[in-house]
């Protein structure tokens, strides 16, 4: 007897995780491992273990299933996308989902879709993650290896770091440099009274912002004193307003 799909329910509606539980309780060889209800939630039980599938909603508070899919490590559990909006099944398996099924979901489909991720094999069992070492604060230096050795940045030299390519950048006054560092690993070693995530592709230094240009979107586009331009998510842009002490709509004004 094969040991049971761990299966992870990731949506930001009660009523939706609930029948998802109820679905998957009437099917072989499963069992429920957690749920969350938004993306960082996923990412939080991912990297905790002990999750074979990830049934992901795409629109949740934050970060989309989608973003939460593309964050997703190397060797991780399968994902099968649960949504009620068919337009972004391309991009779902071009980041490497197992299936598409759209809301409702009805049993026959789900069961169809565990058949799929049972057909493919286990995930490759992917890698501990590196230790972050230690922070940098007291120091207040960032080393990063470069081909002519490592070089000591000024943290407060640093401007911003974007995620291309999958390559991480690191903007400074010094100069700028590319790094085997994840954004994850900077905000811990970078100071956070000054550095914040405002991106799932961008962590930027406040001290280095000369405006902060609003968006459609409910974002920022945040102009650099170096004339780079780093986009804000909305909800970055939420947090932003608060700790600026701004109301929606102020920076408009004038």
């Amino acid at each position: 007897m094969s040991a049971p799909l761990r299966v992870l329910i990731a949506d930001d509606e009660l009523l939706a995780r609930k029948r998802l539980t109820r679905l998957l309780a009437a099917l072989p060889d499963t069992e429920v491992c957690g749920e969350a209800s938004d993306a960082e939630g996923v990412l939080s039980a991912v990297r905790a273990g002990g999750v074979d599938v990830v049934l992901l909603d795409i629109h949740m508070p934050g970060l989309s299933g989608l973003d939460a899919l593309a964050l997703l490590p190397e060797g991780g559990p399968r994902v099968i996308l649960c949504t009620a909006h068919a337009e972004h099944a391309v991009q779902a398996f071009e980041h490497g989902a197992v299936d598409y099924v759209l809301k409702p979901v009805e049993p026959a489909r789900l069961q169809k879709a565990l058949e799929r991720v049972r057909a493919r094999g286990p995930a490759a069992v992917s890698p501990p993650p590196k230790p972050p070492g230690p922070p940098v604060r007291g120091l207040g230096r960032l080393p990063i290896p470069t081909r002519q050795g490592i070089v000591l940045v000024d943290t407060e030299a640093i401007s911003h770091a974007s995620l291309e390519d999958e390559l991480v950048t690191v903007f400074t006054t010094q100069g700028d440099f590319l790094t085997d560092f994840t954004l994850n690993e900077l905000v811990e070693k970078l100071p956070s009274e000054h550095f914040h995530r405002v991106h799932r592709r961008a962590l930027l230094n406040l001290t280095h912002v000369a405006r902060l240009e609003p968006l459609d979107t409910g974002g920022y586009l945040a102009r650099t004193l170096r004339g780079h331009a780093v986009e804000v998510s909305r909800q970055s842009a939420r947090e932003l307003r608060r700790m600026l002490g701004l109301r929606r709509g102020v920076e408009e004004e004038g």
